[in-house]
């Protein structure tokens, strides 16, 4: 993996877990006022996209071990 790429990578984690805190707190208010469930869902399923993006964002930047 090239240079440039590992830095694109460890700009877009931050993004992206600032992303995915905003989330918590506005599905933590939604639950609190269950209003729309709908939203709630869509905002979980938006989270949990999240989560598996920065995983494998994350498992880029683990060297790979030589053989």
């Amino acid at each position: 993996m090239s240079l440039a790429n590992l830095a694109l990578i460890s700009q877009r984690l931050p993004e992206l877990r600032a992303e995915h805190r905003a989330l918590d707190q506005a599905i933590d208010q939604l639950a609190a006022n269950p209003e729309d469930e709908l939203e709630l869902k869509r905002l979980k399923r938006r989270r949990l996209q999240l989560k598996d993006c920065i995983t494998q964002l994350e498992n880029l930047l683990i060297p790979d071990e030589p053989a």
